[in-house]
Formats: structure tokens, sequence, C-alpha cells
């Protein structure tokens, strides 16, 4: 995934132009979305003019709120990137109504709808082909805990025991998570699935999941449904 930055070569920044004056809350929460947008479409090699130019402001009033493009990218991270997970879904992907296969399928639907956006998917890209640091604390925390959570509901639901060593769970869990992401990088970035596409193959992800996880652990489990119940 070739970063965009490299077109902005030899390109002048747009003329600025006049914008009215916002409060310092306001125009920091500007330059952070503008930001978001810039850094997902160019990467993050794109130089401070063009990000400036991209955010409606000087160099000069962008340096007033970020010392440098380092905190820029950071305080993007923290800010906007970070904080598109609701920690609800979690709880109520452990402790909802309904069958162990509809409860993985609405979490992963919200996670496709709210989390797995164009921008945030290719910010991650980025982020990963330039070993961004900011990136890390989320993967580290979050996607952890979507994990652990995936397999402890699929395990006590389906009446398996959870292995005491080794990878295998988080292994399968890896599987069903990184089948979903998968499926947003060919709808957003390469464009060759739509929505309704991609949301239909959540449902045959999260089904081939829970008939391959007891194989994986080695058990016998219950049968998982591939349709919910008339």
């Amino acid at each position: 995934m070739k970063a965009r930055s490299d077109k902005l070569r030899g390109i002048k920044p747009k003329k600025r132009t006049v914008t009215r004056r916002l409060p310092p809350e306001q125009r920091r929460a500007q330059i952070l979305e503008r930001a978001y947008n810039f850094f997902s479409e160019y990467g993050l090699t794109g130089q401070t003019r063009h990000l400036a130019s991209a955010c409606g402001v000087s160099q000069r009033l962008l340096y007033r709120y970020f010392p440098n493009k380092a905190a820029l990218v950071e305080a993007v991270y923290t800010d906007r990137f970070a904080t598109t997970f609701d920690e609800a879904w979690l709880n109520e992907l452990a402790v909802g109504g309904g069958t162990v296969r509809s409860r993985l399928i609405v979490f992963y639907q919200r996670y496709a709808e709210k989390v797995l956006t164009r921008r945030w998917l290719r910010l991650a890209l980025y982020s990963a082909l330039a070993d961004n640091p900011f990136a890390a604390p989320y993967t580290d925390s979050v996607m952890q805990r979507i994990l652990d959570s995936v397999a402890s509901m699929s395990v006590h639901g389906m009446n398996l025991q959870r292995p005491h060593e080794g990878n295998a769970l988080r292994d399968a869990a890896w599987m069903l998570h990184g089948a979903i992401v998968l499926g947003g990088i060919r709808h957003h970035v390469y464009g060759t699935s739509d929505a309704a596409t991609w949301f239909r193959e959540i449902e045959t992800s999260v089904d081939i999941f829970l008939a391959a996880l007891p194989a994986l652990l080695g058990q016998q489990g219950d049968a998982a449904p591939s349709a919910e119940p008339g």
C-alpha cells in the first residue's frame, strides 16, 4: 500500500482562504478531524505545509496547537482513532441475550459499521507499514480484550473447556476477527465488494468459526446452528 503522500511532492498547497476565528477547543478539534482525513488518505509522511493546508490553517497556527508533527499524529490516534470502539459492546457480547451466533454477529456488525471505516482502516494500514508506535496502545489493549471476549463467550456458550495452555483459542478468535477485517479492507480499500456483501460475509465467518472451534480445540461441544430458529 503505497502512501499517496508521494503524489504531493512538487505540488504547492492550495492557497489558504481566510477563515473565521474559532475558540481554541473548536479549532483544535477541527485540526484533528482534518488531520485524520489527511493521514488516512496520504499516510504519515506528508509534508507539514500540505498538512496545514489540508487543516485549513497556516503552519504557524498549526504549531501553536501542536509543537511538532509527531504530537499531532499522536493526538489523532488518541483522540480519534482509538475512541471509535464502544466498551459497552463487549459487555453485551458477554451477557447479552440471544445465541452465541447472534451475539457474535451483532458485535461484529457494530464493529464493522463504527470502527472499520474507510479512514480507520487506511490509517491502521499506514501505521503498520510505518511502524508507527501510536497505534500500539490500541492494538495491545482493545484488540486483546476483543479476542478474549470472543473466545470466552464462545467457549462458554458451546460448553467447551478453555485450554489451560497453548494459543489455539486465541488463534481461533484471530481467524474470525481477521476474516472480518479483511472483508473491510476489500470493501473500503480495494473496492471489490459492497457493504451488503461484507455484512453477509460476517455471518458466514461467524458460522465457520463456530463450526470449527470444537475441532480446533480437540473437543466435542454443542452444535452451533447455522441459522437462528424461526
